[in-house]
């Protein structure tokens, strides 16, 4: 099953100046703004190696890259090792703990069920990640993948680890704390990799860069056997880890007008449907949590809450029954496609679907006229992407927001050809 092996790091040293001014988040939530305001920050922030800009941009950020090495602000651990890492975080005034490990994983096809995805892919965003990976021969951010540990001795190890003194520490401006932590004792490493043998991991984010890493290992002519291109750097949490957090991730309606009234004649037959105050709508949400419950707002001071019906539930086009009972599922098939017409090739190419995490941001962006409607929804639970993944299949595009996300260039790796 995963094979797993610690990890000859490449770090921010002493010259880069303060980690915390190094780091930044995945490349595909900074903004153009955001990017600039990093590297006024710190001229070393990473971001000019994930998210290089210009007509040459993947080889200037490889001659980045060569540049820092040679003046010394990256430098490759002596020590191979596994990373433990920790967010410390709060949501909606309860205060969360989530901890994992950075560490290579063996990269194997998705048809050999050891590393099992649960979304859709864009192949634009791929081809982007595999330019940077073949200007530059290096992962600057790390997979996140989701394991089971019935055993309990990781979870032991890293406990013990994170009694000790962390390499860095610090809070960014989502105030969320940050701790890192190297395991370089070889029993305990061991430990680890026979714990995760017989494992299969689930990836929670980062399909992007996980099937990258195999276009580019398919892509190197004569690699020897157990190159480093062989593996792909991950953070693995355990899925019963009480620190995590998935957000929902809201569907806005773009360009392309909703009637209120025929979304309800339409959808009789499969919702139970009745308008309640806007004030109401995070609690109605919640209550409906554990069924298949969604608001529509379009405007106004109230919103029209959609329960699905019990009896309406189906397999939907030949998918398999995990991927038919989700919320994301549900809305896609009998509300946006069915009842407005919004078939699956315009929404993966976001004609008349935009996205947001943000609730305040989906109400507010119907006042404004930026959107026509929003689709308003409950989170996926971990338990369902699981059981997406076991099944073979893969959800529709953000159907998950794992949060806090994971800060890039804490650890990176180094690719050798």
């Amino acid at each position: 099953m995963a094979v797993i092996k610690p990890i000859k790091a490449l770090r921010f040293t002493e010259k880069a100046g303060n980690i915390q001014d190094c780091v930044c988040p995945p490349y595909d939530i900074i903004s153009e703004s955001e990017r600039e305001a990093l590297i006024a920050k710190n001229e070393y922030n990473v971001v000019r190696l994930e998210l290089p800009i210009g007509e040459d941009r993947y080889n200037e950020a490889g001659k980045t890259l060569s540049d820092w090495l040679n003046k010394g602000v990256l430098a490759r651990d002596e020590e191979q090792g596994i990373f433990v890492y920790r967010e410390e975080f709060n949501v909606g005034g309860k205060d969360y703990c989530l901890t994992g490990m950075i560490c290579l994983v063996e990269l194997r096809e998705f048809a050999d069920r050891v590393i099992l995805p649960h979304e859709e892919t864009l192949t634009k965003a791929k081809q982007d990640r595999l330019n940077l990976m073949k200007g530059t021969g290096c992962n600057f951010s790390s997979i996140y993948s989701l394991y089971s540990d019935e055993s309990g001795k990781i979870a032991e190890i890293l406990a013990k680890k994170t009694e000790e003194t962390p390499i860095c520490r610090f809070t960014d401006e989502e105030n969320v704390t940050h701790t890192l932590w190297k395991i370089g004792c070889e029993c305990q490493l061991n430990t680890i990799i026979n714990a995760l043998a017989d494992k299969q991991l689930f990836i929670a984010d980062g399909h992007h860069r996980y099937e990258t890493a195999l276009n580019y290992k398919r892509g190197l002519e004569n690699a020897p056997e157990g190159a480093d291109a062989d593996h792909v750097m991950m953070t693995l949490v355990d899925m019963d880890d009480k620190g995590l957090v998935v957000f929902p991730t809201h569907r806005l309606i773009v360009d392309r007008k909703v009637d209120r009234k025929e979304i309800e004649a339409k959808c009789e037959a499969d919702f139970n449907m009745k308008t309640l105050p806007l004030c109401d709508l995070v609690p109605a949400l919640a209550k409906g949590e554990n069924g298949h419950t969604y608001a529509l707002y379009t405007g106004g001071n109230d919103f029209l809450l959609m329960e699905f019906k019990e009896e309406s539930k189906r397999i939907i086009d030949n998918r398999s029954e995990a991927y038919s009972d989700l919320d994301v599922s549900i809305l896609h098939s009998t509300v946006l496609e069915n009842a407005l017409g919004i078939d699956k090739e315009n929404m993966a190419n976001q004609v008349n679907l935009r996205y947001t995490r943000s609730l305040e941001e989906a109400i507010e962006s119907v006042k404004n006229g930026k959107a026509d409607a929003a689709f308003l929804i409950n989170a996926t639970k971990v338990s369902q992407i699981k059981a997406v993944a076991l099944a073979g299949d893969k959800m529709p595009q953000k159907s998950t927001y794992f949060y806090p996300k994971l800060k890039t260039g804490l650890v990176m790796n180094i690719l050798k050809k």
